[in-house]
């Protein structure tokens, strides 16, 4: 990948900020680029981020429709065999926006239906089918969650950070424009048709271009540096998050050797026979003699997880420290002083997670685990709890998607030095409650 490549890309994107028009810049692109890896993209917009140039990301999220016209028909596709067995995240992903599609065209048939004249006896059929297609078509969450959740993080530990902070962006003010839409088919009949049909059309226009950026970019870049172990990941995690309208018939398992501690074994015997009871051998080339030998690796012996150790005001071992945490009612999350994501605990299964957790966010910045819209307000409490001005920042909502009251707390974890070592977030459904019976001894 040449850098006078990515500089290249760069300076047209700079020009299409400063004013220049999308279409002087498309023939600027053309003049340079027959073709353009989906991994220069990445990199162009990483430094065009992070150079002096003063584009923000905001900047870069404002114009990404343009940025991905831009590259039509000029992308590089990536063959990876496996991409297309059932049940792979790659054709999962890709099944989900033919769904998706699908929908989006049944709406519009059902939009159109509903404003001819001929049909008006029927309209209250024509809503319900209008609002059960909304509602198949709003899974698209779960496909936009899994995104999120399981691509992001692997991409950013490969230190591509840049697309997956432009794409959130992007992703939430889609989720908002769908919203509106959704709000006036739950309104009608006594909503205006023709508003629902302006407002879904908005937002179909940008869901459309997701996919696109979704299928020629994003996958483009994550077929090339994703390994067959990040995919198994990504498969393994990706029930937690739901799927969109589709879901795998069956269960991703690519062919693989297997090491087994028995095939190590007879291979090591085989390679101390070889060398002889000394583990040396001499093997003569034309050079001289080379000396090769082998030194068995010595097994590490396993901790003892039920051993019980001095822990607070008694003794627990590992495997009743983490039973206990994870019976606490409290779905908890540890963010260490460092700001990276290093645990959190199993009190329900992650599917039935008020705020979902997988195994991949774990070594994540939390700045990014959050999307764009509420990093300010994530960064606000951190800088609270790091400078000691609060202890604790609490605060609840009413889940629309779970129907049921959160109780969220924040706190500052600190030593008995009072130095900070990072942020304990207990999360709560507090729900029950509402609901509690006022007579103390009814069960007693």
């Amino acid at each position: 990948m040449a850098a006078e490549r990515i500089e290249i890309l760069k300076d047209i994107l700079l020009d299409l900020h400063h004013g220049a028009s999308p279409e002087s810049v498309q023939e600027q692109f053309n003049q340079h680029f027959s073709g353009v890896s989906a991994l220069e993209i990445s990199l162009m917009e990483h430094e065009l981020m992070s150079s002096d140039t003063g584009i923000t990301f905001e900047d870069v999220m404002s114009l990404c429709n343009v940025h991905a016209n831009l590259f039509k028909g000029a992308i590089s596709g990536v063959e990876v065999p496996d991409s297309d067995q059932e049940g792979h995240p790659v054709k999962v992903f890709k099944d989900e926006n033919l769904a998706l599609r699908a929908a989006l065209l049944r709406i519009r048939r059902i939009i159109s239906n509903y404003t001819d004249p001929e049909n008006k006896s029927y309209q209250t059929e024509i809503i319900k089918g209008l609002r059960h297609q909304f509602q198949l078509l709003g899974q698209f969450e779960n496909h936009y969650d899994r995104k999120e959740k399981l691509f992001f993080p692997i991409m950013e530990s490969y230190g591509h950070d840049a697309p997956p902070k432009v794409m959130w962006g992007v992703d939430d003010e889609i989720r908002e424009l769908f919203a509106a839409a959704s709000d006036l088919v739950q309104k009608l009949p006594q909503a205006d048709i023709a508003e629902l049909s302006e407002k879904f059309e908005a937002f179909a226009k940008e869901f459309e271009e997701m996919i696109f950026k979704e299928e020629s970019i994003l996958l483009m870049i994550l077929l090339e540096i994703f390994t067959q172990d990040d995919w198994l990941a990504v498969a393994r995690e990706s029930d937690a998050y739901g799927y969109a309208i589709v879901k795998p018939s069956e269960k991703w398992q690519p062919k693989r050797q297997s090491f087994s501690d028995k095939n190590q074994s007879e291979m090591t015997s085989q390679l101390q026979t070889e060398l002889g009871s000394d583990n040396t051998q001499v093997i003569e080339t034309p050079a001289g003699q080379i000396t090769v030998s082998f030194t068995p690796k010595e097994e590490e012996a396993a901790a003892d997880r039920t051993k019980p150790q001095p822990f607070g005001n008694g003794y627990l071992s590992l495997e009743q420290a983490d039973l206990l945490l994870n019976h606490l009612p409290f779905e908890i999350t540890f963010v260490n002083k460092e700001d990276i994501f290093q645990y959190y605990n199993d009190s329900v299964p992650a599917e039935d997670m008020i705020f979902k957790r997988t195994p991949s966010q774990i070594g994540r910045h939390v700045e990014l685990c959050h999307p764009p819209k509420v990093l300010d307000k994530v960064k606000q409490i951190f800088k609270l709890l790091r400078s000691g001005q609060r202890d604790k920042v609490e605060m609840w909502f009413k889940s629309e998607r779970l129907d049921k009251f959160v109780y969220v707390t924040y706190a500052a974890v600190r030593d008995k030095n009072g130095e900070f070592q990072g942020v304990l977030e207990y999360v709560q459904d507090i729900q029950p409650f509402f609901e509690l019976d006022s007579d103390y001894n009814r069960d007693l």
